[in-house]
């Protein structure tokens, strides 16, 4: 008897329905519907962050190719800071093209300052995504900026030029060389235009009169004209350019009318912006050059000419002037620009003299001065 009870404690007790509490079907369904829900809205709550962070950055992204680099990838500019801050000593083996991804590296920083912290502390994965939202932001920008030159440049030719055949707003086949205004703005300046023998050496691409990166065109020119003698003299200081800019970075409406000094009462903290901005100019003249050439989408070559290999030479000309005179004639072009987009302000030429007659502090002046008397007649 007792071996019998002490073999059935041995045994485990087998769960039993009648151990659980009845609880009706309704409460539990209930139950199940609020967990679902609090996942759901976890899940919602989780792609709203990521859509805005989404947002952020390609918005973010769109500075990229109009103040920054306009061909250079993220990760090259990256890779170069990276390689210059494992070095030990002096450089001295670096490239022309090394030194123009770090400074592309600078540039990117001050134009998104919160970059670099940024990416130094994030996950490889969110680091990566962070990369292609912003390329991607970048590009969108770009093809704005190019679909948007492609009518304007057309209503700026035929308004201001008046060519016999005018320019189609609407179809690019009908530009580049095919066109006759557009091929005189795009003949490098060695070439003249005029000549019967250069427009078909041109359109035939016959030797001694292909058109590379290596000729600068006429549309860069101040009334699309170079001194042969003297090359530097109106270079990009022409009126398509200065409507380019400004229909990118200010507002087409503001292109309209270029002529004279630039207006900031309407462009936030204009000061602050117009070397920034300014400084961009050199990707308005690929764009420009782009709008007026016949290919039909965006691509870094246009038969024998290479526009990554051009906007190095635009690059180089103001950056790596090679004394202190042509150093001087860039900041001078430089304020040039500043002042034809942006205007100039007298507000620093004012004397003390003039300032004191204003009529704010001319009426500080008699408020005090009838307190003043009001005081000694008491």
């Amino acid at each position: 008897m007792s071996q019998a009870i002490v073999e059935d404690a041995s045994e485990p007790v087998e769960p039993s329905q009648s151990l659980t509490v009845p609880t009706s079907e309704s409460a539990r369904q209930r139950r199940k519907i609020a967990a679902l829900e609090e996942k759901l809205q976890l899940l919602e709550e989780g792609h709203a962050v990521k859509q805005r962070e989404t947002n952020y950055y390609m918005s973010k992204g769109r500075a990229i190719r109009r103040v920054v680099t306009l061909f250079d990838n993220l990760e090259d500019l990256i890779c170069e800071n990276d390689r210059r801050c494992g070095l030990e000593g002096e450089d001295e083996d670096r490239t022309v093209d090394q030194d123009r991804l770090q400074v592309g590296y600078i540039t990117l920083n001050q134009a998104l300052p919160w970059l670099h912290s940024k990416a130094s502390d994030m996950e490889y994965e969110d680091y990566s995504y962070m990369l292609k939202k912003l390329r991607q932001g970048a590009d969108s920008a770009r093809g704005d900026d190019t679909s948007k030159l492609k009518t304007l440049v057309a209503d700026w030719i035929n308004r201001d030029l008046k060519p016999a055949f005018p320019v189609d707003p609407e179809d690019k086949h009908c530009r580049g060389f095919v066109s006759d205004v557009c091929g005189r703005l795009l003949c490098p300046t060695e070439l003249d235009w005029n000549s019967p023998v250069v427009k078909a050496g041109i359109r035939d691409r016959i030797d001694g009169y292909v058109v590379t990166e290596m000729s600068w065109p006429a549309f860069l020119y101040e009334k699309y004209t170079a001194d042969q003698e003297n090359l530097e003299e109106g270079l990009f200081k022409s009126t398509l350019l200065l409507q380019a800019f400004k229909a990118i970075f200010t507002s087409p409406s503001s292109a309209r009318d270029v002529a004279g000094d630039g207006d900031a009462a309407n462009i936030i903290e204009a000061n602050r912006r117009a070397k920034k901005d300014v400084y961009s100019s050199k990707k308005v003249k690929t764009h420009l050059r782009f709008a007026l050439s016949s290919v039909t989408s965006w691509r870094s070559v246009d038969g024998d000419f290479d526009y990554i290999l051009f906007w190095k030479n635009i690059v180089d000309f103001f950056e790596r002037a090679p004394g202190r005179a042509s150093q001087q004639k860039v900041k001078r072009l430089l304020a040039w620009w500043s002042r034809k987009v942006f205007g100039t302000s007298q507000r620093a030429e004012l004397t003390e003299g003039a300032k004191a007659r204003m009529s704010v502090n001319a009426l500080a002046k008699q408020r005090a001065q009838q307190d003043d008397a009001f005081f000694d007649s008491e």
